[in-house]
């Protein structure tokens, strides 16, 4: 899947995530801020690069700011946010979403 743009999902209220995705050129780099990072940051990072892979993305950027956000608060918000980076927020892939 192809990034058309950069996009943004998520918030910066406490138990929630923000997470900014944009195309670069070179590999996939996952820039997370995150108070448990010591504790949780590899399994956020591991959980968002399982997700893309999924969507076959690579050589992207992801901005995280974690507030606390439960695994699946995370899938969620990075899923919207490559619907939205890839144009496909009417057209889902149904596949992955399940």
């Amino acid at each position: 899947m192809e990034i058309k743009h950069t996009a943004i999902a998520g918030t910066l209220e406490s138990s929630d995530i923000q997470i900014i995705l944009s195309k670069v050129e070179g590999t996939t780099e996952i820039e997370l801020e995150s108070a448990v990072e010591k504790q949780f940051g590899a399994q956020i990072r591991t959980l968002m690069q399982t997700i893309l892979d999924q969507y076959s993305i690579t050589n992207v950027k992801i901005k995280a700011v974690d507030k606390g956000a439960l695994d699946c608060t995370i899938k969620a918000r990075l899923i919207t946010v490559i619907q939205r980076a890839t144009d496909k927020e009417n057209d889902p892939d149904w596949e992955v979403l399940g």
